[in-house]
């Protein structure tokens, strides 16, 4: 019986990229070999291996965004610190939805999440020399790390699978008290496991970064998306959990990207607790002239990165975040398509001997969400993704993430209607072969 893509043909394109691991293959780099198979051998391909939105873009901010540039602000440098009317609706978004209160004054428009980690990084390790270092609560989004990398600073990490609950605290505690972490990050909901720290867990979090003065970096890029709870009612509990409710010492990350579907556009905010946005730093001084780690970022960092972030787009968040906040605009219900395709396909998947490999929250099943983690009998995390490539399904290494588990993060934004079945019969013929292994 043979595989819909020919392995011959599969494996000389892995060759051709010049990958000797395929378990530490980017996500650009399985993107990339699956479109030339899928075009080479005229077979369509599932596509579960890039976190790109797959739902229309918020008709209200292309409304704003358009009105924004016919109004001639394209020819106008923007405010580095952000458009006022954004800052505003930004503040009160994390009010309508966390339940926190931050000053306008410290959201902070950002060409998309990843330039707020980036600028968050490089501020964060210039407060002190001592603290030289960004700990990783993994899995989480491997780019993060790149960041790193590129800026030559350190990092270190630990896979959070076997520290759920209590057990977060000795194992954080065990970085934290070597004094030389400058920041702790995660993502909540997590890509790429779709785990959601609980609030006792982000308690633990926040009360050791005030007891270490580590600041805390949370990114909300996948915002409010844990569709087990009904979070979209704004002012309203539940709200979005976070460890601003623990600490003052922290820094949100809130993108249009997935949560608006507005990626392209590349928006978001770095919120900054108005205690973290005044607070001098030597290190910031003695580089800048300047100390309070909010004018560093702003007006040193960001101004250095790209002099502001793009007006339009400015326009488009700020009306986007007015409407939610004003309960015009249900912007969970929109996304909630995300929960529905996770349901059906990790039915199709453990229906074909696969297992969900981060599979609780605690004593909680793991919600259906944008991603979703498998494994295949005692495969690892390579030899799995190169197998399902045979099949014409791409998805990426768990290993890229910082997970120490063998499995794929499997993304479901780009699964149509029609592929369920196709889907199946694949996964079918797939745990038919090596169930025979």
């Amino acid at each position: 019986m043979e595989t819909p893509i020919d392995k011959t043909i599969a494996n000389k394109a892995i060759e051709n990229f010049g990958i000797k691991d395929f378990g530490k293959a980017t996500i650009r780099e399985v993107v990339a070999i699956s479109n030339i198979l899928e075009k080479n051998t005229n077979t369509e391909f599932v596509h579960m291996e890039m976190g790109v939105p797959g739902l229309k873009p918020s008709e209200i901010g292309i409304q704003a965004e358009i009105k924004a540039l016919e109004s001639g602000i394209a020819s106008i440098y923007p405010v580095v610190d952000g458009l006022p009317e954004l800052k505003q609706q930004a503040s009160s978004f994390v009010k309508a939805f966390i339940d926190i209160d931050i000053n306008p004054a410290g959201c902070i428009p950002v060409t998309g999440s990843m330039q707020g980690t980036y600028a968050s990084f490089l501020t964060c390790c210039q407060c002190d020399e001592k603290k030289d270092t960004i700990l990783f609560i993994d899995p989480g989004f491997p780019v993060q790390k790149q960041q790193l990398t590129v800026m030559g600073y350190k990092y270190e990490t630990f896979d959070v699978y076997n520290y759920r609950g209590l057990k977060l605290k000795e194992k954080l505690e065990s970085y934290l008290s070597k004094g030389n972490i400058a920041a702790v990050i995660y993502s909540n909901p997590n890509n790429p496991s779709w785990i959601c720290l609980k609030d006792e867990e982000l308690q633990i979090i926040g009360e050791l970064s005030n007891k270490y003065d580590t600041i805390i970096l949370e990114d909300l890029a996948y915002f409010a998306m844990d569709f087990r709870e009904n979070l979209s009612l704004p002012f309203q509990s539940p709200f979005q959990v976070s460890v601003a409710k623990y600490t003052n010492n922290y820094v949100l990350l809130i993108s249009a990207s997935k949560a608006f579907s507005y990626a392209g556009q590349r928006i978001g905010v770095a919120c900054i607790s108005d205690h973290l946005y005044s607070k001098s730093f030597e290190g910031l001084a003695k580089r800048y002239n300047v100390a309070t780690f909010g004018s560093v970022f702003v007006h040193r960092i960001l101004y250095a990165l790209s002099s502001g972030v793009s007006h339009s787009a400015q326009y488009a968040f700020a009306a986007m975040l007015k409407a939610a906040c004003e309960g015009h605009y249900n912007f969970i219900n929109e996304i909630k398509e995300y929960g529905r395709r996770a349901a059906k396909l990790k039915k199709i998947f453990t229906d074909n001997g696969f297992n969900i490999v981060y599979d609780k929250d605690l004593d909680e099943n793991i919600a259906d969400g944008f991603y979703f983690t498998i494994a295949y009998k005692d495969m690892s995390g390579a030899e799995l993704m190169k197998e399902l490539l045979y099949y014409g399904i791409s998805a990426i290494s768990l290993e890229t993430t910082g997970s120490n588990q063998q499995g794929l993060r499997a993304c479901v934004s780009f699964i149509k209607d029609t592929q369920y079945l196709l889907i199946e019969e694949r996964l079918k013929l797939f745990n038919t072969l090596n169930s025979k292994n």
